[in-house]
């Protein structure tokens, strides 16, 4: 399988009041396309740094981060913001919707963002919002969604741009256990249906125990990288959360 993301020594160090905080210390990882993947650990241990950088959201202090071929680490501030729209989707644990639009507006900011026409952009979203249980939710504003409708209008929007890669932080650590179940389960459908590589940040065990590879951080380091045969992909659930 070809790989999608290479890093190679990895290294974050933050200042604070005159002092150097190493918190990613050197972590060599590949990610292949069509990979599903947790990232676990204790708190500290620099999941979300790591999740960040991966993201283009932040840069390593030193070493090297490919996507897709291209090492994040020599772009422009123009050309990481380029990447970040046309080819990372980003899911957070707060969801980030925008509250003075509907769904479908929401779900189509990252293209608007990009420039590209609003009829494309309504036929996307529509058949997004559609895929995760939302076709009858799409005037609908975020006020009067529950989480997980919220959490699926935000999965929506992270892949209109159909990007290679979508990042997830903590994607369900607001809903409930029923409503989390429906969200995971998911994940594994837009990997079969859409074959992108899905990197989850969680401390749900539940979760990452039904990823098929689960990448362990502690003190900075990988501390170790599980692979497990593939599990069928589960139902989704018909009715949203």
């Amino acid at each position: 399988m070809p790989k999608l993301v290479e890093i190679h020594a990895l290294k974050k160090t933050f200042h604070h009041m005159g002092k150097e905080l190493p918190v990613l210390r050197g972590i060599d990882l590949e990610l292949d396309e069509r990979e599903v993947v947790a990232i676990v650990g204790p708190s500290g241990a620099g999941k979300s740094t790591f999740l960040h950088i991966l993201g283009t959201l932040d840069l390593p202090t030193t070493g090297t981060v490919k996507i897709a071929g291209v090492d994040i680490t020599k772009l422009s501030s123009g050309e990481l913001a380029d990447l970040r729209n046309q080819r990372i989707g980003f899911v957070f644990q707060f969801h980030h919707l925008l509250p003075e639009f509907n769904a479908l507006e929401n779900v189509m900011m990252p293209g608007m963002i990009g420039g590209r026409p609003r009829k494309e952009l309504e036929k996307r979203a529509e058949e997004l919002l559609a895929e995760v249980g939302l076709g009858n939710r799409a005037t609908h504003r975020p006020g009067e969604l529950s989480g997980g409708e919220q959490q699926r209008v935000a999965l929506a929007r992270a892949l209109l741009m159909n990007p290679k890669l979508l990042l997830a932080d903590e994607p369900t650590g607001n809903l409930d256990s029923g409503t989390s179940k429906s969200i995971h389960d998911l994940f594994f459908e837009i990997n079969e249906r859409h074959g992108t590589t899905i990197v989850i940040v969680t401390h749900n065990n539940e979760l990452a125990q039904s990823m098929p590879r689960i990448v362990t951080l502690k003190d900075g380091m990988l501390h170790s990288d599980e692979r497990k045969e593939r599990r069928p992909r589960p139902e989704v659930a018909s009715a949203p959360a």
